[in-house]
């Protein structure tokens, strides 16, 4: 009796572990074989219970390759979510084509899933659901006309269905500003998550929109806590970015051969979303997951100069610098400027009011130089500058009335992984989903 109580105790313990619901890292003490069929089971029966819905907005094939090897990560989960919608955002040459090249590799390998779980979704399903959305950055307003991409999350969003709506942006956020632009009713069904960063570098217009006309969106804005899916935590073995590829992802079905094609190293930038949903307390960001545990945001960084801003001026990173200038005199009938910084090209917004504006988001906490080129005399060659900064820990005590559904990265130094802030609150979890994420790709084998 007593021995049969024990394995009892044992078992729970496994689930507990597998299940994520406790920071323990490994399961050395369980059945091998029962460990990696309970994780399973466990992924499953949590998502399967709740049955997420989904819609994925990508910049997939655009300026970062990661974005391949989140939607194999996707892929292999699909079971256990109803993804309803696969946008296409790019920023740079990717388009909806790169989505479904995604699918064909699905489709190569779905045989061998169904083994495992009749819940996957057919491959001509998800082919139905794959949409193009903006291609382009959108202007100063943050808008410019509704795409295929934004008129199929509208309607997502107004099924007759009682369960939120999860957008999951991982590129460009250009879209659901569209979306929420047309059809404003939709916004207490959805539940984004952001992942910002870059994104918001490439994309500062649509993003500004958002937070100045939906103040109330129920939104997840990592612009670092993501890093921690591949910054930082356990990497000695099996654990390291390329040898998880080696070990687990290469020779595993067209999906992990697929996967290794584009980065032979783990990236997955945009995964944690999805790992949000997996494992964790989707509607309490403060609660941790395999996504990171956030804070109620303080007033969303925003930085206006009507001057030329010098190194000497600070912001915070990942806010929004805009800059104001004036023409001055001399001003040709058709006034042309770009700010350039990095291998950002910013064109200028002309109101007709005898100013150029130019809106730019950090990615980084550093010194950033700027150099414009006009054809307006009085603005070509100038140079200036700006240093980001990290917000403080305090930060996150002023949590912002204005924005009550608005979550963001932990400011606090523990939670911290080098300069990326809220990254630790991912990375504490690295062994729990890689090594789940194994598990599902030797589905495809």
């Amino acid at each position: 009796m007593m021995n049969r109580f024990a394995r009892i105790i044992e078992l729970a313990m496994c689930i507990l572990v597998a299940g994520g619901t406790m920071p323990w890292r490994k399961l050395p003490a369980c059945d091998e074989p029962q460990a990696k069929a309970q994780s399973q089971v466990e992924t499953q029966s949590q998502a399967g219970s709740l049955r997420h819905r989904v819609v994925v907005s990508t910049d997939i094939g655009g300026t970062d390759p990661d974005d391949f090897q989140s939607l194999v990560h996707l892929l292999v989960y699909a079971d256990v979510l109803d993804i309803e919608g696969l946008i296409s955002s790019p920023y740079g040459e990717g388009r909806k084509q790169d989505i479904l090249d995604v699918i064909d590799c699905y489709d190569k390998d779905y045989a061998k899933l169904k083994n495992y779980s009749d819940k996957y979704p057919m491959p001509d399903a998800l082919r139905a659901i794959t949409k193009q959305g903006e291609i382009e950055v959108a202007p100063y307003a943050g808008v410019r006309s509704s795409t295929e991409g934004s008129r199929w999350l509208i309607e997502c969003a107004g099924r007759d269905d009682s369960r939120p709506l999860h957008v999951l942006v991982w590129g460009g956020i250009e879209d659901l500003a569209q979306a929420l632009h047309d059809a404003p009713d939709i916004l207490p069904k959805l539940r984004v998550y952001y992942i910002g960063g870059p994104n918001k570098k490439w994309g500062p217009n649509a993003y500004q929109s958002i937070a100045t006309r939906y103040p109330k969106l129920w939104i997840i804005e990592s612009n670092a806590t993501y890093r921690g899916w591949f910054t930082g935590g356990n990497q000695a073995g099996t654990w390291g970015n390329k040898e998880f590829v080696k070990q687990h992802i290469v020779g595993h079905g067209a999906l992990g051969d697929f996967f290794n094609s584009k980065m032979n190293t783990i990236k997955m930038g945009d995964t944690p979303s999805v790992g949000w949903l997996l494992h964790g307390m989707p509607d309490d960001p403060s609660q941790p997951g395999w996504g990171g545990q956030f804070v109620r945001a303080w007033t969303r960084p925003y930085s206006r100069f009507e001057r030329l801003t010098t190194p000497e001026d600070q912001m915070e990173v990942f806010g929004v610098l805009e800059l104001v200038l004036p023409l001055g005199d001399h001003v040709p009938d058709k006034p042309e400027a770009q700010l350039m910084v990095e291998n950002l090209a910013i064109p200028g917004h002309m109101p007709g009011d005898g100013t150029v504006r130019f809106r730019f988001c950090p990615k980084a906490a550093k010194t950033y130089q700027f150099r414009l080129s006009s054809n307006v005399p009085s603005l070509d060659g100038k140079t200036g500058g700006v240093k980001s900064v990290a917000p403080e820990a305090k930060a996150a005590q002023n949590a912002d009335p204005s924005f009550p559904n608005w979550w963001t990265d932990h400011p606090a130094p523990e939670f911290a992984e080098s300069e990326h802030h809220g990254a630790k609150s991912v990375n504490r979890w690295r062994e729990d989903y890689l090594g789940d994420f194994a598990n599902r790709m030797s589905q495809c084998k």
